[in-house]
């Protein structure tokens, strides 16, 4: 049976492992699957809920195992699917936050009251502007969200929007073409970590293969802190992307694998508790029941 693994430059990660053949050593029949290839239409308007595509995936026979940011499994979990968290990353506060125009009137979170808010919708950009809009007695219906994953910093600049939850490398070049204000830090409010899940019957019943993963990541990761001038080479091959920012980008991450711990639990209820109130979900979820303790004694043992 060979290896489905799902993909994409976001999760830094596995980026990596995909383009440096660690993963391939200990299972020679992977198959790599680029989470872009998703048809657009599986991704719905933020009116219409979170997209949940990836979590789907993993009972669909899309993939095995996928690192995304904090939302997907939040999602998945909703919709049913009996997921399963691998492990996070260290706290990622650096990548990104909400900015503004420097002349912009917005000065408070409170200001984005009736404002357009590009985000990618979904990702972890949806759970720091939920946490934010709580702290200052707003809802998700206060603001009009426009999902702008491939096109955010040119409806930024262009004035289409009028605030951007960014992420490096991309503010990069933004901020250097135009000046900006931060309006929402992440560092205070939201960890943003990475994270890395499967489902149950993966991670119970392929428990070889899940560690071997595992181990590979980690090498991947070491070789990233290491080397992130030769990693963000991969990245910028992809996207055309400058260099230097992605370099950047790269050293202001952590690396490594980590246990789910009680305190990145609590913060993914309180996510999860917050999409459901602002029905984003369509039911309650606890996530504590997405993690099992074998599956951390794994990571432990790595980390």
């Amino acid at each position: 049976m060979s290896l489905r693994v799902g993909f994409f430059p976001q999760n830094n990660s596995l980026w990596v492992l995909r383009h440096r053949g660690i993963l391939e050593r200990a299972i020679p029949d992977v198959q790599w699957v680029d989470l872009r290839s998703l048809p657009a239409g599986e991704r719905p308007a933020p009116t219409e809920g979170l997209p949940s595509a990836h979590g789907d995936h993993l009972f669909d026979g899309g993939y095995d195992f996928i690192g995304t940011g904090s939302t997907p499994p939040v999602t998945a979990q909703a919709k049913g699917h009996d997921v399963v968290y691998v492990a996070v990353s260290g706290p990622r506060v650096e990548n990104g936050r909400l900015v503004v125009p420097a002349d912009s009137p917005i000065t408070t979170p409170r200001d984005l009251k009736g404002r357009r808010v590009a985000l990618g919708h979904g990702s972890w950009q949806t759970t720091l502007l939920l946490f934010a809009l709580e702290q200052a007695g707003l809802t998700w219906s206060d603001i009009e969200p426009v999902d702008a994953y491939g096109n955010a910093a040119e409806l930024f600049l262009n004035g289409k929007v009028d605030a951007w939850v960014g992420s490096y490398p991309y503010l990069t070049e933004v901020e250097e073409r135009a000046p900006v204000r931060t309006v929402i830090e992440t560092d205070g409010l939201f960890s943003h970590r990475s994270l890395w899940f499967t489902s149950r019957s993966f991670a119970t019943e392929r428990g070889d293969e899940l560690a071997a993963i595992v181990a590979a990541l980690q090498e991947a990761d070491a070789w990233t802190g290491e080397n992130p001038r030769a990693a963000a080479e991969l990245f910028a091959a992809d996207d055309g992307g400058d260099l230097d920012a992605w370099e950047h980008a790269l050293r202001t991450r952590p690396w490594g694998l980590r246990p789910v711990d009680d305190g990145f639990i609590a913060e993914q209820q309180r996510a999860a508790d917050l999409f459901y109130a602002n029905g984003l979900i369509e039911r309650r979820i606890q996530v504590s029941d997405a993690v099992l303790p074998e599956v951390n004694a794994l990571v432990e043992a790595t980390a």
